[in-house]
């Protein structure tokens, strides 16, 4: 399988991925509306293995002409997070399960061997035992629009006949960090870091509720994982993405920022209650195809520092950085 197709390729962790299949000499072909532009993607436009299509998940059309000539196809387009599904839930719906049942459906007419999907373990909302962990056989309790689009999603996929040729995967990833082309900062990470390294006060909201948390890169690295898959363990699989030892409560993030800003300011504001509270083993994916992290939260940290304190970003807080 050497010729791939990426929905959503000009994203934050899309525009990750596409880099890391060209150097290992992939041909990589892009579906991406730019909602969020194609800066990311234009540094790569005279590489050889390298094709971009202009168009949309929902358009048959599009998806059509994008899947021409491909081997596999890695769906990121989404319209990504909690609070950008609130803000517009019926487009959220659209694109992020009508959106993907068409896509898939129409890579297994065209033939296609693999089907990577992008999830989340926001699926599991809130643990019941707080002491404990779940994992891929634990009850899933979305508590968002965006989780329950993504624990539909998977349902329909993981329902196709086994004997289809298009054979899909479910990666479920952590809560995401880290520098990319078409960086963020209303992520949980780059967020606080960036808070504390522009020497403004960080206000932290429910300080005690725990995530699990993956660079960029190496969610990006599970994919070709399953990609590379050559006996099958990951068809109509699911897989969290991240390491168990990568499970931090926003307290112990501050922890790691202050280690490396200590002057930093923090306060905390009580919340007692909070939709979101679960951490996650990830021994699976691990042991069936294994994938080892190569950043940790530390190494984040470190990356979005320096990139606010040496300047590499004119204005962080440019609406661009976010998704909402």
């Amino acid at each position: 399988m050497k010729n791939i197709l990426v929905s959503g390729g000009a994203g934050y962790i899309g525009s990750v991925l596409v880099r890391l299949l060209l150097k290992k000499d992939y041909n990589v072909r892009v579906l991406d509306n730019f909602m969020f532009g194609g800066e990311s993607l234009l540094e790569l436009l005279d590489h050889p293995g390298f094709e971009y299509q202009k168009g949309d998940v929902r358009d048959a059309g599009d998806v059509t002409k994008a899947l021409e000539g491909t081997d596999a196809a890695v769906h990121m387009a989404a319209i990504v997070g909690d609070p950008a599904c609130a803000k517009q839930p019926e487009l959220a719906t659209e694109i992020n399960y009508d959106g993907t049942k068409l896509f898939y459906d129409l890579a297994n007419e065209k033939g296609l061997k693999k089907f990577v999907f992008a999830s989340t373990c926001s699926n599991y909302g809130k643990m019941d035992d707080p002491e404990s962990f779940v994992d891929e056989q634990s009850k899933l309790a979305p508590v968002s629009l965006y989780a329950e689009l993504k624990v539909k999603t998977e349902k329909y996929l993981l329902s196709q006949d086994k004997n289809s040729v298009c054979k899909p995967t479910c990666l479920r990833f952590s809560t995401v960090y880290g520098m990319s082309p078409r960086i963020r900062f209303d992520l949980t990470v780059n967020e606080f870091t960036r808070e504390i390294a522009m020497d403004r006060e960080l206000l932290i909201y429910g300080e005690q509720f725990w995530r699990p948390y993956c660079h960029v890169r190496d969610l990006s690295r599970s994919v070709i994982h399953v990609l590379e898959d050559k006996y099958g363990i990951t068809d109509f699989n699911v897989y969290n993405v991240g390491d168990t030892r990568e499970n931090y409560q926003k307290q112990m993030i501050v922890a790691e920022i202050l280690k490396q800003i200590p002057e930093g300011r923090v306060k905390y504001v009580k919340k007692d209650e909070d939709p979101r509270d679960y951490r996650v083993n990830f021994d699976k994916i691990a042991r069936e195809l294994g994938f080892k992290i190569t950043m940790t939260v530390p190494d984040g940290i470190e990356e979005v520092r320096r990139m606010i304190q040496e300047g590499f970003v004119v204005n962080p807080d440019d609406a661009k950085y976010r998704n909402v």
